[in-house]
């Protein structure tokens, strides 16, 4: 069995807290592309408890503040719940991803497009 990334992350912290840590993304799609984890190894943001919720949801608000100086126009905030949604490392985390105008021709749509041909909410269901 591998070890998990997340439970002792191999570069620094971003920021703390008691219950979670935010680091860089190893492989970000966007600069500032930051990873909020709980500190306990849990498999999905469903297994937190409501305190690790809050503490989560906090910490991501102190990084979006932080990403901030980076005049980002705009970010994608979500995480992956399973393998079906696409999550590839079990240990709960939330994605914090400044988008900048242009780093995409067309954003519109933004989290829909993890569904692939089903973003544009002006187009008919395929």
């Amino acid at each position: 069995m591998t070890a998990c990334p997340f439970c002792l992350p191999d570069r620094p912290l971003l920021l703390e807290s008691p219950l979670v840590v935010a680091f860089a993304d190893a492989r970000p799609v966007s600069p500032g592309h930051t990873l909020v984890v709980p500190r306990r190894h849990i498999s999905t943001y469903f297994d937190c408890t409501e305190d690790e919720k809050a503490a989560l949801w906090a910490l991501v608000e102190r990084v979006c503040g932080l990403l901030n100086e980076r005049n980002p126009d705009g970010f994608n905030v979500g995480f992956n719940a399973g393998a079906a949604a696409g999550q590839t490392v079990f240990h709960a985390h939330i994605h914090v991803i400044p988008r900048y105008a242009g780093d995409v021709r067309d954003p519109r749509g933004g989290i829909r497009h993890a569904v692939v041909g089903h973003g544009d909410h002006n187009l008919p269901t395929p």
